[in-house]
């Protein structure tokens, strides 16, 4: 016979099902909150001047922010998946 410990993995699946919904929930809530918005505001706020005190055109430099602010996005909703 092999030596799978049986009871120890269901108990290790039952706290895993308890724990990642939560933790799942936190993470999410995290991502969409008030204070993020903000932060990816600024982000690409600072990004746009930075671009802009650099000498990019105008319009380069806004196509990179908002290339920049999709690549944020992007990024934020593959984890919330």
């Amino acid at each position: 016979m092999s030596n799978i410990p049986v009871k120890e993995i269901g108990e290790m699946f039952d706290e895993i099902s308890e724990k990642l919904p939560k933790l799942i929930k936190s993470l999410v809530d995290t991502l969409y909150s008030v204070e993020s918005g903000q932060k990816m505001g600024q982000a690409v706020g600072s990004f746009y001047k930075e671009l802009m005190d650099n000498g990019i055109p105008q319009e380069e430099a806004l196509k990179m922010a908002k290339d920049y602010m999709l690549s944020i996005k992007d990024l934020t909703s593959s984890i919330s998946k």
